[in-house]
């Protein structure tokens, strides 16, 4: 068995406060027993559009706060996957900086799919990759990329993949349903396709989202059969901590894949 942490937080009310939120999850999850801990889709500094706009993008603040962080990761060994973005010359990625129990950095994994919404706003990246962290091993699909294209999921699931974080945003829109149970049918498509992304490919789906009233989408994870394993109640800030049976994991259906 080997135990996860899903990060459901607040919209940080300033980049600064996305550091001081991030290092205190990190600090809970190791206490919990967590062995890696994911955050939600650029938590530091926050999310750019979708009503937020935080100040423009600092390299030498990303620095410093991925500093901090491994600091964090390192006092609690804990491995963590950091929802963030990154400079590269004149452009910014939305990204994930993967880091390992001692506060190493393994690398990023850039969003390469972008919502045509976040054009202006976002470069997309080229490449992808999978990452292990206390023997895990795993890959990172991030939000829209993780909805829309299932074959972000299945090209880590057929490279050893056991788990594939999903870091995303979905804040609720004006008038849309507000659910209470996981994968209401009346809600949107894409709890649905949490599911979908676990049993299409025999592993673990673990996406997470920031703490919002009303979101359409919270955090959870799917198992490799395509339930439910967990999930946080809708609206509620705090750590979503399960156990998961890598045995499990397979990877059988992405194996057997011809396309």
């Amino acid at each position: 068995m080997f135990r996860i942490a899903l990060a459901n937080l607040p919209y940080p009310a300033t980049p600064d406060a996305s550091i001081e939120l991030a290092t205190a999850a990190i600090a809970r999850a190791g206490a919990a027993g967590a062995r890696i801990v994911c955050f939600p889709e650029c938590y530091v500094p926050g999310y750019r559009g979708l009503g937020h706009a935080p100040p423009g993008p600092d390299a030498a603040f990303l620095e410093r706060a991925w500093q901090a962080i491994a600091a964090a990761a390192r006092t609690a060994q804990v491995g963590v996957v950091l929802g963030t973005e990154r400079v590269d010359g004149a452009a910014t990625l939305a990204t994930a900086l993967v880091l390992d129990e001692h506060g190493e950095r393994l690398g990023f994994q850039d969003k390469v799919q972008l919502d045509p919404s976040e054009d202006a706003t976002y470069t997309p990246g080229r490449e992808r990759a999978t990452f292990q962290v206390h023997g895990l091993t795993f890959g990172i699909a991030i939000c829209h990329e993780g909805w829309r294209y299932p074959e972000t999921v299945r090209w880590a699931a057929r490279r050893g993949a056991q788990v594939v974080f999903h870091p995303h945003y979905a804040p609720p829109e004006p008038g849309s349903y507000r659910p209470t149970t996981f994968a209401d049918p009346a809600s949107s498509f894409h709890e649905k396709a949490m599911l979908c992304r676990a049993a299409e490919n025999t592993c673990y789906f673990a996406s997470v989202n920031y703490a919002c009233e009303g979101s359409p989408t919270t955090s959870a994870i799917a198992a490799p059969e395509g339930t439910v394993l967990a999930f946080q109640p809708y609206g509620e800030a705090g750590l979503l901590v399960a156990d998961l049976d890598l045995a499990a994991a397979t990877g059988l259906l992405a194996s057997r894949c011809r396309s």
